[in-house]
């Protein structure tokens, strides 16, 4: 069956044009899930008709504005099979050229975020491109320390790693917690997933929008439970505190948010149950009114 979606979705923020492209999606199992028993996980997969066993969606963000081409995160490349690898052609179809991007802001170095920076022989996807990322990231991806110290089968992350990032190693500036990625574009640590998972902040005008990386993996569980966490979590009691602080705060400030593991096309707002946890509330699709790509 051919695919209805074609995997790009435009938003406007301000005078952002925030783009939202899929890279995929790959299957998961309830077993990643930590936290909260499978059987549970599973009801509540199957009361919000998702499929069985669950699928995790991977996005990335194109932000342009003031003649900027920005993005966040660029998916997993050739890293993870077929079902993966997308964002490439997604942006090619809206013509934009990799010697266009002037900027990368990373979330974290996991391969789903990172592996599509680089081609199949390792060389730069974008030649332009400066990487913005947390100095904590790279620190603990690029310690040889900290690569010796990991459980075996982790150790291949630490590699992914620093292949995604050494073709820009000359290109790359690290950000902290509250600082200026961008003007209008603040960095906002979330850690946990990761040492130094950040999210990152856009204000234009009156508007706002939140795109927080990881804080939500499987949306038909982790809202619902936000105790819910992830196998790969590198420090997961960090993350679980992470993600009910970021929820609480979106929910408390009726922020706009995007994650690159939501429900395509990843735009929503978070909202509290009266009988705990929350849900995620999509944003209604709406027409770009106007721009180069409105319509």
């Amino acid at each position: 069956m051919p695919h209805a979606n074609p995997g790009i979705h435009h938003l406007q923020v301000g005078d952002v044009l925030v783009t939202a492209l899929n890279d995929g999606q790959f299957h998961a199992a309830t077993e990643y899930v930590t936290g909260v028993p499978a059987a549970e996980c599973e009801a509540l997969l199957r009361d919000s008709f998702r499929p069985l066993p669950p699928r995790i969606t991977v996005g990335c963000f194109l932000l342009r504005f003031g003649g900027r081409h920005v993005l966040v995160d660029f998916g997993g490349g050739g890293a993870m099979g077929t079902m993966l690898g997308h964002a490439g052609s997604r942006l090619a179809a809206i013509g934009v050229a990799p010697e266009a991007i002037d900027t990368v802001l990373v979330t974290h170095a996991h391969v789903d975020h990172v592996f599509g920076l680089v081609d199949g022989d390792g060389a730069a996807v974008f030649p332009k491109a400066e990487i913005v990322i947390s100095g904590i990231e790279t620190g603990f991806w690029l310690s040889a320390e900290n690569e010796s110290r990991a459980p075996e089968g982790a150790r291949q992350y630490f590699g992914i790693a620093q292949r995604a990032l050494a073709p820009y190693r000359d290109r790359i500036r690290h950000v902290a917690d509250g600082a200026e990625a961008l003007p209008g574009i603040t960095a906002r640590l979330f850690p946990g997933h990761t040492p130094g998972h950040s999210g990152y902040q856009i204000v234009s005008g009156a508007e706002t929008l939140l795109i927080w990386g990881d804080i939500v993996h499987l949306p038909g569980i982790q809202f619902a439970r936000p105790e819910a966490g992830m196998g790969f979590d590198i420090d997961g009691d960090q993350a679980r505190r992470t993600r009910a602080r970021a929820m609480d705060m979106t929910a408390q400030d009726r922020i706009l948010l995007a994650g690159m593991h939501l429900d395509f096309p990843c735009f929503g707002h978070v909202v509290r149950r009266s009988g705990g946890g929350y849900a995620f509330e999509p944003v209604v699709w709406a027409p770009t009114e106007s721009g180069p790509f409105g319509g």
